[in-house]
């Protein structure tokens, strides 16, 4: 069955793309994985780590399938952290960057390629196949500039958390909001998960207006 597979620069990191053209990120990569791992008795504590920004579809899925996952920061170390801290032996992130500790202490492309060419191999499944049962919500970032004076202040605008709880309250359990500071820059990340793109884009808009009213 045809793969394609992309690393970046340092091979650090791989997005697999299917027999259909479509594309597998880092979240679906770990789902095939650790599903594999699981069925066979393998998979360490059965649990995974993930860090914060992996799609609600992945962790859908894991409950159907009765995996446990522990959420981190976004940041492959955080990762690297937590999996050193509790046992777990498989994480990673959307972008591609899985950590098996079994293997190797960071990530590595290849190696990434190599366990998932092994599942297709070892259930006989095409990607597109192994990728079924997960499916992708719509999720959109959008980033805020706000002013040095602003920083930190996100959380303790009582208007900004307002419209926050509003978006959280409408999107029920079939959705999430995110909103975090760049650790580098002056902007506030605003994520937005759910069933329909059109109301992630209301919603997302919404709070990054409060954001930027407020802070700039």
């Amino acid at each position: 069955s045809a793969i394609g597979l992309a690393f970046d620069g340092d091979s650090d990191r791989l997005i697999a793309v299917d027999e259909n053209g479509d594309i597998v990120d880092g979240d679906k990569v770990m789902y095939i994985i650790c599903k594999h791992l699981s069925q066979k008795g393998e998979l360490a504590k059965n649990t995974i780590v993930t860090t914060v920004m992996s799609n609600l579809g992945l962790y859908k899925a894991l409950d159907r399938e009765g995996i446990g996952y522990e959420k981190t920061a976004v940041g492959d170390k955080y990762v690297y952290e937590n999996m050193s801290k509790t046992g777990n032996c498989l994480g990673g992130e959307q972008s591609g960057h899985i950590i098996m500790l079994d293997h190797a202490t960071t990530g590595d492309g290849q190696l990434t390629a190599a366990m998932l060419i092994k599942v297709m191999t070892e259930t006989g499944k095409s990607l597109a196949q192994l990728c079924e049962g997960i499916e992708d919500y719509p999720q959109l970032l959008v980033n805020v500039k706000i002013t040095e004076s602003g920083k930190g202040k996100w959380n303790k605008v009582p208007a900004i958390m307002d419209c926050i709880s509003a978006a959280e309250k409408e999107l029920g359990g079939s959705g999430r909001v995110l909103v975090r500071e760049s650790g580098t820059e002056p902007l506030v990340r605003v994520m937005v998960e759910g069933k329909d793109m059109d109301m992630v884009k209301r919603l997302a808009d919404s709070i990054a207006e409060e954001v930027k009213r407020s802070l700039t």
